[in-house]
């Protein structure tokens, strides 16, 4: 009777295991702790993101970028629903705030045709403003607030790096912000703000000058809306020698010496995109001491970014593995390769 009772058991597990793995919901992409993200937010999304097909595009490049971007709408919902549960959402007031600020450069008639541009009505502008306040207010919380960088840290960087310090030649420190006409998947930014042609490339670019001018942060700018690797890194390129600059672009380095340190640039059109740069100091031949405060900032700024970064990615990977996901899409392709067997 017993080995009945414990075949029956193991039968009826059998069943509920594979009952677990329901039919996924009609229209739905993937579900976080019981939210659905749709098909339809999805595309919408994606449409907001990624140029029109190209020619030499096909379907698997398509749905290699739309599970990307997936993957990416479900550690936002992740991060949305924890911020939720500790009362961290963001206010109408701090909406307002941030609507206004992406207002200003714009008449009201070039705001209308930029959101028209991004196939987004105001009210879905207000709910990526609310949901990007809510998570930054949840990191800063979560993992900014516990950032800490000693003396002792700082110095050993100093003695491991001490080489680097020793400058051959002169050297000029810049940042950079990039906008380019032709989005790159491989690039992120904290808005997933990407250009898709020349014209949305030019205007991009030319509403971050005027909100430069106007006062801006330039490292909170370059976080939000560049699209190059340096953005993570406020746009900060590090310090570049002359000569390489004179190698690179003459031009671009007679434009650079007319800027005094904390400037910045016009817009410099490139060859594959448009940039504005900022020049932060000028540093001259020779060892750089420990106690030089440039030395110490730049030593704090990189051991803070480094920090940060792995901070995020293990808070990330923690949250996603106390949350219940389903990635219908994903497992739909999975199962599709396997029926073409």
């Amino acid at each position: 009777m017993k080995s009945n009772f414990a075949f029956v058991l193991a039968l009826l597990a059998a069943f509920t295991g594979m009952a677990c793995k329901h039919a996924p919901p009609a229209n739905v992409a993937a579900e976080v702790n019981g939210h659905a993200i749709t098909n339809a937010e999805l595309e919408k999304i994606y449409q907001t993101q990624y140029p029109q097909t190209a020619e030499d595009s096909n379907a698997d490049q398509v749905m290699t970028q739309k599970l990307d971007l997936l993957t990416r709408l479900i550690t936002n919902e992740i991060m949305w629903q924890r911020a939720e549960q500790l009362g961290l959402t963001a206010v109408d007031a701090d909406v307002a705030t941030e609507l206004n600020k992406m207002k200003a450069p714009y008449t009201k008639e070039e705001f209308d045709r930029q959101l028209g541009d991004r196939h987004m009505t105001v009210d879905d502008l207000k709910a990526q403003i609310r949901r990007d306040l809510t998570v930054e207010k949840l990191v800063n919380r979560e993992i900014t607030s516990h950032i800490t960088i000693t003396d002792a840290d700082v110095a050993n960087f100093y003695a491991a790096n001490k080489p680097s310090f020793n400058y051959a030649e002169p050297r000029i420190h810049l940042a950079q912000i990039v906008v380019t006409p032709t989005p790159d998947p491989n690039i992120h930014n904290l808005k997933n703000s990407k250009a898709q042609n020349d014209g949305e490339a030019r205007t991009k670019i030319a509403d971050i000058l005027r909100r430069l001018q106007h006062g801006e942060d330039f490292s909170a700018l370059a976080q939000n809306y560049s699209e190059d690797n340096s953005a993570q890194n406020g746009g900060d390129m590090g310090f570049i020698p002359e000569s390489q600059m004179q190698k690179a672009s003459p031009d671009l380095r007679k434009l650079l010496d007319s800027i005094q340190p904390g400037g910045i640039s016009p817009v410099i059109p490139t060859q594959d995109a448009y940039r504005i740069m900022k020049v932060f100091s000028r540093e001259p031949a020779g060892q750089r001491d420990l106690n030089d405060p440039r030395v110490q900032q730049y030593i704090r700024d990189t051991l803070l970014n480094r920090k940060d970064q792995l901070l995020r990615a293990a808070f990330y990977e923690t949250a996603r593995n106390n949350s219940k996901i389903e990635n219908y899409l994903a497992r739909s392709i999975v199962d599709a390769a396997g029926k073409n067997k």
